[in-house]
């Protein structure tokens, strides 16, 4: 289990919000926290976890959780 330091709700936004806010929120975020993503926009369950892995940061996991929902795990680096 993992211990999630803090949570981003983009449930409800399209591209370009939802990686525009996460590139956003984890350069405020220390080295070992873990940011839990929530999101509802298909495009962005493939391009936020590239974009933070491009940024150094380690995807823990991309898991679906509805028809149309995704929770998305990143540790900061």
């Amino acid at each position: 289990m993992v211990d999630i330091t803090d949570t981003l709700d983009c449930s409800g936004d399209v591209c370009p919000y939802p990686d525009v806010k996460s590139k956003r929120k984890v350069k405020k975020m220390k080295s070992g926290e873990v940011l839990q993503i929530l999101i509802d926009y298909p495009l962005s369950a493939e391009r936020i976890p590239e974009t933070m892995a491009s940024l150094g940061h380690e995807v823990l996991s991309v898991e679906k959780t509805g028809n149309s929902a995704w929770t998305i795990l990143i540790k900061i680096k």
